[in-house]
C-alpha cells in the first residue's frame, strides 16, 4: 500500500509541532496525531476556574530557541513575550529576603548580605557563561554517536574544537559542571545561605534530587542558557500563556499544510517489512513513509513498538529508562495578591519567580523526607503570578498563581487519586506560612500531582523532562548510546520530544534537530518505501 503521507508525527507538543514546521516547509506531507482536544502537549493554557485561565503545566519562557522563534515566525503568527520586572523573589519566615535582576539588581542584592558574595558573583557568573557558550554551540547541533559513521567523527572533531576553545580553567570549569554537585560550586564562591539558595534551586527544579547530588550542577546549566526577548538568561511570560507559543506554532504549521488531528492517542507503531511505516490510531491505520515520536522514550519502547520490533537488547534497556521529576504542579486562583511577611506590600518583586527554598540545607530536607517518606514535609515551591503581568488571565483585581512544587514522588501510599487533594492542602498551608492570608485567598485550584500530569499530558511517570537529566541520560546517552542522532533502533523510526538531546524545557531544539536528520535521510525511506 503507497504511504498516505511523507511523515507522521505522534504528539502535537510543542517539539512535535517544530519538527512538523522544518519538514513541511521542506515540501513533506506531514501529519500530526494528538491525544487530547488541544494541541501543545503540556505547553498550554486553560481555564480551570470559572474566569480564570493559567498554563496548565510548562509555566514560563527563557529556553525556546531563538533561531525556532525567528523560523516559525512565532511573533508575526501572535506570540508577545514580556520580561519579568525581577527574576527572583526569594523570601524568608523573618525579615530577610533577596531580589534577582538585570541591570545590577543580583549583585546589589547578594551586596546587602555578604560584600565577599558580591565580589565572588562576578567570578561565578564569568565560570557559568564559559560553559554554557560551549552548551550553546550543541543545542541545535546532534551530539557524536556512539559507533557512528564519519558524522559523528566529525562531530566528536568539532566537539573537541570546542573544549580546546577554553583555557585550562575554562576547562576545569566544563569539568566541575558535568560532574560535581550544585553544592560543591556554589560553596566555592559563596557563604551566604540565601545567596546559594538564589542559584541552588535551578539546580534542583524538575530534578528528583538533592543539592549535593554529584551531577546537580549540570541540571543547574540546563536551566540558565536561554533567552527572553534578546536577553541572555532572562525569564519572560508569554501574554495569554504558555498556549500562546503552541498556537502560534500550530498557525505556523497549517499556514504550511501540516494536518493536526486531535483527540487521537496513538495504539501502536505500524512495522512493515522491517521498517516503522504508521500508527493504528483512532480505529484506523495512518500510514507513512516516517514515523515521529513526540514522547518519553520509556513510553516508545514500552507501549507503542510492538513485541519484537526491536532488539530485546534495547527493549530492556529502555524499560530501565529513568523518568520521574517527582513535581507537584498546581493553579489556583486568588482574590488578592499575597503578602508575603518579609515584603508585604505588593510590587515588582510579585512578577519574579517567588522561590520558597531559603537555603541548601532546605533543600536537601525537602529531598531527604520525600525518600524517606510520602512528599516533602517543607516542600521546595516556586510560585509564579502571571497576572501581575498579563491581565488577560483573571477577572479585573483577581489574580492566577502556579505552584511548582518538589519533591512529590510518583509512587505514594493510598495512591495519588485518593491523596492529591491532601497534599494541595499542605502545599497551600505551607505558602501560607511565609504569606499569611493566602489561604484565605484562594478562589479555587486545579492540583496536578505526577500521576495526573501523567494521566492528562502522557509525561511517563510525571516526568516533565521525558526522562531525568543525570550524567546517564544526556548528550550521546539520550535516550541511549548509539541513538543519540534521533534515528531510533528500527528504520523510518525517530524520535523528537525532549527524551532526545537536549533534553527538557520548552526549546523546540529536539524538534529541529530531529528534523534535520529526517531530511537527510530521505533519499533512504523513499527508495524503502
Amino acid at each position: 500500500m503507497k504511504p498516505e503521507r511523507d511523515v507522521l508525527i505522534i504528539g502535537a507538543g510543542h517539539n512535535g509541532l517544530v519538527c512538523a514546521f522544518y519538514l513541511a516547509r521542506r515540501g513533506l506531507k506531514v501529519t500530526l496525531l494528538e491525544r487530547r482536544p488541544i494541541a501543545g502537549g503540556a505547553a498550554v493554557t486553560e481555564e480551570f476556574h470559572p474566569g480564570f485561565r493559567n498554563s496548565t503545566a510548562s509555566y514560563t519562557v527563557s529556553l525556546l530557541n531563538p533561531k525556532v522563534i525567528e523560523d516559525m515566525k512565532l511573533y508575526e503568527h501572535g506570540l508577545e513575550v514580556v520580561l519579568r520586572k525581577v527574576d527572583n523573589f526569594l523570601p524568608t519566615l523573618g525579615p530577610d529576603y533577596l531580589l534577582s535582576g538585570r541591570d545590577g539588581l543580583t549583585k546589589r542584592e547578594i551586596a546587602r548580605f555578604s560584600a565577599a558574595d558580591a565580589e565572588a558573583y562576578d567570578s561565578y557568573s564569568a565560570a557559568l557563561e564559559s560553559v554554557v557558550a560551549v552548551l550553546r554551540q550543541w543545542i541545535l547541533r546532534a551530539p557524536p554517536n556512539s559507533g557512528g559513521g564519519l558524522a559523528d567523527i566529525l562531530a566528536l572533531l568539532k566537539l573537541g574544537n570546542s573544549v580546546r576553545g577554553l583555557d585550562a580553567e575554562g576547562q576545569r570549569h566544563l569539568l566541575d559542571f558535568f560532574t560535581k554537585s550544585a553544592a560543591d560550586i556554589l560553596e566555592r564562591y559563596f557563604s551566604h545561605e540565601l545567596v546559594q539558595a538564589l542559584f541552588g534551586f535551578d539546580a534542583v527544579v524538575g530534578h528528583f534530587a538533592s543539592p549535593w547530588t554529584p551531577g546537580s550542577a549540570y541540571v543547574l546549566l540546563h536551566h540558565v542558557f536561554g533567552e527572553a526577548n534578546g536577553v541572555s538568561g532572562a525569564w519572560g511570560h508569554a501574554i495569554g500563556g504558555m498556549g500562546a507559543i503552541t498556537q502560534a506554532m500550530v498557525r505556523a504549521c497549517t499556514e504550511l499544510g501540516v494536518e493536526i488531528v486531535l483527540d487521537t492517542p496513538v495504539d501502536e507503531i505500524i512495522v512493515q517489512q522491517g521498517r516503522a511505516a504508521g500508527a493504528i490510531a483512532g480505529g484506523k491505520a495512518w500510514s507513512a513513509k516516517a514515523v515521529v515520536a513526540n514522547v518519553n522514550p520509556k513510553m516508545l519502547f514500552g507501549e507503542l513498538l510492538p513485541a519484537g520490533a526491536v532488539d530485546p537488547d534495547i527493549s530492556r534497556r529502555m524499560s530501565g529508562w529513568g523518568a520521574e521529576s517527582a513535581t507537584f504542579r498546581m493553579n489556583v486562583a486568588l482574590s488578592e495578591l499575597p503578602r508575603f511577611t518579609s515584603l508585604p506590600e505588593p510590587g515588582d518583586h510579585l512578577t519574579g519567580g517567588i522561590i520558597i527554598a531559603p537555603s541548601l540545607a532546605y533543600m536537601d530536607r525537602a529531598f531527604t523526607s520525600a525518600r524517606t517518606g510520602d512528599w516533602s514535609a517543607e516542600p521546595i515551591v516556586e510560585m509564579l503570578i502571571p497576572s501581575t503581568l498579563d491581565d488577560s488571565l483573571a477577572p479585573p483585581g483577581r489574580h492566577v498563581a502556579s505552584l511548582f512544587c518538589q519533591h512529590f514522588p510518583y509512587k505514594v501510599e493510598g495512591g495519588w487519586e485518593a491523596r492529591v487533594d491532601e497534599a494541595a492542602d499542605q502545599v497551600i498551608a505551607h505558602v501560607d506560612r511565609y504569606a499569611p492570608g493566602f489561604k484565605a485567598s484562594v478562589l479555587g485550584r486545579l492540583p496536578l500531582s505526577p500521576w495526573h500530569l501523567e494521566q492528562r499530558f502522557g509525561l511517563v511517570g510525571g516526568d516533565i523532562f521525558h526522562g531525568k537529566m543525570g550524567l546517564d541520560q544526556l548528550f550521546s546517552a539520550r535516550p541511549m548510546l548509539g541513538h543519540a542522532d534521533y534515528r531510533m533502533p528500527l528504520p523510518g523510526l525517530y524520535l523528537c520530544g525532549a527524551g532526545a538531546h537536549p533534553g527538557g524545557g520548552v526549546t523546540g531544539a529536539p524538534g529541529h534537530n530531529a528534523a534535520r536528520a529526517i531530511l537527510a535521510d530521505r533519499r533512504k525511506w523513499r527508495r524503502a518505501a
